[in-house]
């Protein structure tokens, strides 16, 4: 159960976080929340969907695997790619609130706080270390995108491009994954909104997030090729 506290520098000066990636350190997950402004560097690696969130509303998210609790971006303690999304850079970290003004919130009993070892939060002599500059400056970017989120979902209710969609892969071997449960953009619909459609998407600022959000489907190969390796790797 986690145990959400406000950061310190009394009662956390000696804490360090394990800034590896592994399963044992809560990385092994299907997928994480991403948001618009960072679609461009999540496209690159992760296919961009849309999955249905407890409140009924639609959230985007970067895909790592086919199924609950599988992450083939991990390898032998590392992240196996360039770009690792924000949500998932942040842990243990959280945003929390006192009064009006955002403060940072950790929790305790995450396991990247309970090992003892890894990055420092506070300098020797006072100070926060540039580690924990770093998490600030990420957990603000979440919080401003997560926010932006919502109206570029809605924007894509409003053109109806969001659809549900169910993929079958083939891997080698012929067996065969159907993953469902998740929505994209259906491109169909896309190259048939009219000029005033695609402006009004431009000047809210979503038409390039729905673009990257429509290019990193393409990625999907990369996940079946890493799945292929995976299996073999096993078998051997």
């Amino acid at each position: 159960m986690p145990n959400h506290v406000a950061l310190n520098n009394v009662e956390h000066r000696n804490l360090r976080i394990d800034t590896r990636h592994d399963a044992t350190l809560g990385d092994e997950v299907m997928f994480a929340l991403t948001f618009p402004a960072e679609f461009r560097n999540v496209q690159a690696h992760y296919p961009i969907v849309f999955r249905r969130g407890a409140d009924d509303t639609m959230q985007p998210v970067a895909l790592f695997g086919f199924s609950e609790g599988s992450n083939l971006f991990l390898d032998g303690g590392r992240w196996n790619a360039t770009y690792v999304p924000l949500a998932i850079q942040r842990q243990p970290f959280l945003i929390g609130r006192d009064g009006e003004s955002l403060t940072v919130h950790i929790d305790l009993d995450h396991p990247r706080a309970k090992g003892g070892q890894g990055e420092a939060l506070f300098r020797e002599h006072g100070g926060t270390s540039e580690y924990l500059e770093r998490i600030t400056s990420v957990l603000l970017a979440l919080h401003d995108g997560m926010r932006e989120a919502p109206a570029f979902v809605q924007a894509l209710r409003h053109h109806e491009l969001l659809e549900s969609f169910a993929l079958d892969v083939e891997l080698e071997g012929g067996s065969v994954h159907r993953l469902t449960g998740f929505h994209t953009i259906n491109e169909e619909r896309l190259r048939a909104l009219d000029a005033a459609a695609l402006d009004a998407l431009h000047r809210a600022g979503h038409l390039e997030p729905v673009f990257m959000a429509v290019a990193s489907i393409s990625r999907f190969r990369d996940l079946i090729e890493r799945t292929n390796r995976r299996r073999h790797a096993a078998e051997r």
